[in-house]
């Protein structure tokens, strides 16, 4: 139980910056696809997508390669850490794309074929473009709140903290 609630504690900040992110993406998306018919995405949907970019954050924490510059400042794991989940973002945007098209069109491979021939690309990159910037934040203020300790951080932006208990 006690390893359950650790794991729930560590899952929960990036799931909720995921979340607020998402969402943001979301609007800006429904704002991008105003008159052209297409739905946008539901709350769930948004939901199930930042948890497992939570997921996926932490699993990729616990890789061996994914603190590869614990000696160098630390814009070389920002920007490493950025490129991985960068791709595992696109990654994830791509499928939730390649969903919707595979349901009407009855099959994978139809699917992804009716998708590329459909997609809005500048659409699709602007969203991206987004993610980028949420991502960096979000690795930016990770890789700070490693270096500097979390009491301090949360002492800096909150004001003094209760000594912790030894």
């Amino acid at each position: 139980m006690k390893k359950l609630k650790e794991e729930f504690f560590k899952l929960l900040p990036p799931t909720i910056y995921f979340f607020v992110a998402l969402h943001i993406v979301a609007f800006v998306r429904v704002l991008m696809l105003e008159k052209t018919g297409i739905a946008p995405s539901s709350s769930i949907s948004i939901a199930v997508a930042a948890l497992i970019l939570g997921k996926a954050v932490l699993i990729a924490d616990m890789l061996p390669m994914i603190n590869r510059f614990p000696n160098k400042p630390l814009i070389y794991n920002v920007a490493w850490k950025t490129l991985i989940y960068l791709l595992m973002a696109t990654l994830i945007h791509y499928l939730e794309r390649l969903v919707d098209f595979w349901r009407q069109a009855g099959g994978l491979v139809a699917g992804n074929k009716e998708l590329l021939a459909k997609i809005v690309w500048p659409h699709f990159w602007a969203i991206q473009i987004i993610l980028f910037v949420l991502i960096v934040m979000y690795c930016t203020m990770h890789e700070l709140v490693r270096a500097i300790g979390r009491e301090k951080v949360l002492r800096i932006f909150f004001g003094p903290m209760p000594a912790p208990e030894v």
